[in-house]
């Protein structure tokens, strides 16, 4: 060969290779948290679930009319341990004020969820629900926890956040949507996938 034709032939190897790093690096490495969930401004999945104690199922047909708080959680989760407080203090002051608050158990057997909401405590205007096989967690695209989506009086998803949530960002989006607004969704902390 040449050196002209080792010099095209390094031209081309340069070129594939700067053009699958483009791939690699727009796809592969991608942070699912940045894109938007394709559930803003649709529908929330509806759910006909049985409460971590057995003694209540709840739809959430049957919360229309109020704003629904729909959180994801384990005892597993760090995050969702550091955030646990402010979802009780939060649902004590929204509730039955047309705010209602449901927290689905992710990937843990409801006696474990149920025996360390006994030691961290709860709030009465909350239903703590299991989710067998996860088909809720799916329905919702929850990629890790905690993730909170926040549901409209007409059953609309209007906002969700990832990551550790607060009394906060919780009140804000809560009064948001009272005023009409669809604040979206927000990157608050970090997630878990698993237990580690």
């Amino acid at each position: 060969m040449t050196g002209r034709a080792l010099r095209w032939v390094g031209y081309g190897v340069a070129m594939a290779t700067v053009a699958l790093a483009v791939v690699l690096a727009s796809r592969f490495g991608h942070d699912p948290s940045l894109v938007e969930s394709p559930l803003i401004g649709k529908p929330a999945p509806e759910f006909n679930l049985v409460s971590l104690d057995g003694s209540e199922t709840v739809s959430l047909l049957d919360l229309r009319g109020d704003i629904v708080v729909i959180n994801f959680y384990a005892s597993w989760c760090l995050e969702c341990r550091l955030e646990h407080d402010d979802l009780v203090a939060t649902s004590d002051s929204f509730g039955g004020d047309g705010v209602t608050f449901v927290q689905i158990a992710y990937h843990e057997n409801s006696s474990v969820s149920l025996a360390w909401l006994d030691t961290v405590g709860m709030s009465q205007w909350t239903h703590y629900l299991a989710d067998p096989g996860s088909r809720t967690a799916i329905a919702y695209g929850v990629f890790g926890i905690p993730e909170t989506y926040f549901v409209d009086p007409e059953g609309i998803v209007v906002a969700k956040t990832i990551g550790e949530t607060s009394s906060w960002v919780l009140g804000n989006t809560i009064d948001a949507i009272k005023r009409g607004e669809r604040p979206g969704q927000s990157v608050t902390g970090d997630t878990q996938q698993r237990p580690d």
